[in-house]
């Protein structure tokens, strides 16, 4: 009796970034999709990271993906979408900083519960903790929005530091300056409470 060797279905690799951003740019707008798949979350993180905001980091998201779509044509290195969205992302996001004053947020330990953390926490570790994530807060807008953008990437985010600089539009060297001087100032600013 022979046996029928049965074919395992081969998995078809994921077509590139520069491979999709080609199809938009030949009128397949479908692709366009699968970008906005492969990067929205990550966009939305930056966005959040930099303007403490869920609703204004979703409005600047789209922002920035219709930016993305619109000026497609421009981008020089089809493989670097990614990179190239984030920059528009941070960029938009810094501008809307400027543009207005943040709404209040809470710090993010204090809105998503720890793992094995009770419903009923102690009343003191709750207004410390809100007290600190104020203060860090407080500390984070007294920084450059440059050296603010840095650290929430590099430092909150744990982002590559030649990703931070890819999203930022500056050197790796500017990259670690914003973050040693971003770093100095926080420690100064929040030495009483360290």
């Amino acid at each position: 009796m022979t046996r029928l060797v049965s074919e395992m279905p081969i998995a078809t690799p994921q077509p590139t970034d520069g491979v999709l951003v080609g199809k938009v740019l030949a009128g397949q707008k479908s692709a366009f999709n699968e970008l906005t798949n492969r990067y929205q979350r990550r966009a939305v993180a930056v966005a959040y990271r930099l303007l403490g905001n869920l609703q204004d980091a979703l409005e600047i998201v789209q922002e920035a993906l219709l930016k993305a779509f619109t000026n497609l044509d421009t981008l020089q290195k089809a493989d670097a979408f990614g990179p190239w969205l984030m920059r528009i992302v941070a960029n938009l996001s810094l501008n809307l900083r400027r543009s207005r004053k943040p709404l209040s947020t809470l710090p993010l330990d204090d809105l998503l519960p720890s793992a094995g953390a009770t419903h009923y926490a102690e009343p003191c570790r709750l207004m410390q903790s809100a007290e600190i994530g104020s203060r860090f807060e407080q500390a984070l807008s007294q920084l450059t929005d440059r050296q603010r953008a840095v650290i929430d990437l590099f430092a909150l985010d744990q982002i590559p530091q030649k990703q931070v600089a890819q999203t930022l539009g500056c050197s790796v060297e500017a990259v670690k300056w914003h973050v040693f001087e971003g770093r100095r100032k926080l420690k100064e600013t929040l030495k009483d409470c360290l």
